[in-house]
């Protein structure tokens, strides 16, 4: 298996298991020993409060959507639906490539998770023979870490956090459920290499997104609380076959990602072509159809221009039989006056 790997793969997996180089915490079996809610709540609980600003109690882990997961496995690292001890559900998730339209994509699967809710609540609520309401549904929360973001975060390099939720232009105070919180971790990385960790949240942050050994040194000094995690990567790091099956999953799992998203990302700028070849065929349409009515009213103006010509040659005419039958009068009267004369 070893041998299959490129040369830089190799130096990758024996740097972090001899400990030269830190591990990528978000390889999809170190996660999922770190961040696993149902024996290690108080991890998640912790980095919740954190992002939620409020304190978080995990009641229960959710299952996920099989479905939506089968079909867009290729890009999520790990994908957690748990429900808080005040009702509200947070989804979790961790993706290796954005995703593009994520807005879009956060939307129907909040939307899911505020039907699921509905649903569960309302059954409960039946077989406990009580009367539904709508109060009873809580928040539900749409989490995305991106390990590389979608562009439109590169946009906004001094933010790595953003919350979004819907809110009226008038003021008026209407809860309408659906929050998300985005994390660009990539664009984190770019703020911890010039400012350092400055709070908790920002602990958590770098733990899950750097392997540089100086930055997870520092992070230890400011928060020790990370010790026991990297204890236990380690730990696992000295069982090297399971590692190297692991490690290997993923650079195939990576490999997949890399392919897809480019299909993707491809595709995108196939689509992207087209629109612009359209728009490109609708303007010199356009243009050939402002050509045709100049050419049509050309030759409008060169038709009244020839008809203007000939009434001119018409007058012109009319004038010259007027003053050939002006001549032919003044020869008459001055023949006459010579007449007269003669006879005078």
């Amino acid at each position: 298996m070893y041998g299959k790997w490129t040369k830089d793969r190799q130096e990758h997996f024996l740097a972090f298991c001899s400990g030269e180089k830190g591990i990528n915490i978000l390889t999809d079996g170190f996660i999922k020993e770190i961040f696993n809610p149902e024996y290690a709540p108080e991890r998640m609980e912790d980095f919740l409060s954190l992002l939620l600003h409020q304190p978080v109690k995990i009641r229960s882990v959710l299952p996920n959507d099989s479905a939506r997961i089968a079909g867009e496995s290729y890009l999520i690292i790990t994908d957690i639906v748990i429900e808080l001890d005040d009702g509200s559900i947070a989804n979790l998730e961790i993706q290796r490539l954005g995703y593009m339209f994520p807005g879009q994509r956060s939307a129907c699967y909040s939307a899911d998770l505020l039907l699921r809710q509905y649903k569960r609540v309302r059954g409960k609520r039946s077989k406990e023979e009580k009367r539904f309401s709508y109060k009873d549904i809580q928040n539900v929360y749409t989490i995305v870490l991106y390990e590389k973001s979608p562009s439109q975060f590169h946009a906004f390099p001094n933010d790595y956090l953003h919350h979004l939720e819907a809110r009226s232009d008038t003021g008026i105070k209407i809860n309408l459920l659906q929050k998300y919180i985005f994390i660009p971790l990539d664009i984190f990385q770019e703020i911890l290499h010039n400012n350092g960790i400055r709070n908790r949240l920002e602990a958590w942050l770098a733990f899950l997104s750097s392997d540089e050994p100086g930055t997870i040194l520092s992070l230890l000094e400011d928060y020790p609380f990370f010790q026991k995690l990297y204890e236990e990567l380690y730990t696992l790091c000295q069982d090297t076959k399971k590692v190297m099956n692991m490690f290997s999953e993923e650079l195939a799992i990576l490999d997949r990602n890399t392919e897809q998203y480019m299909m993707d990302e491809m595709q995108t700028e196939i689509d992207r072509m087209k629109a612009e070849r359209m728009q490109i065929q609708t303007e010199r349409d356009r243009m050939l159809a402002e050509k045709d009515q100049m050419l049509a009213e050309r030759d409008q103006m060169s038709a009244e221009r020839s008809q203007m010509l000939a009434e001119r040659n018409r007058m012109q005419a009319e004038r010259n039989r007027m003053q050939a039958a002006l001549d032919e009068k003044d020869r008459l009267i001055a023949e006459l006056k010579r007449q007269l004369a003669s006879q005078n």
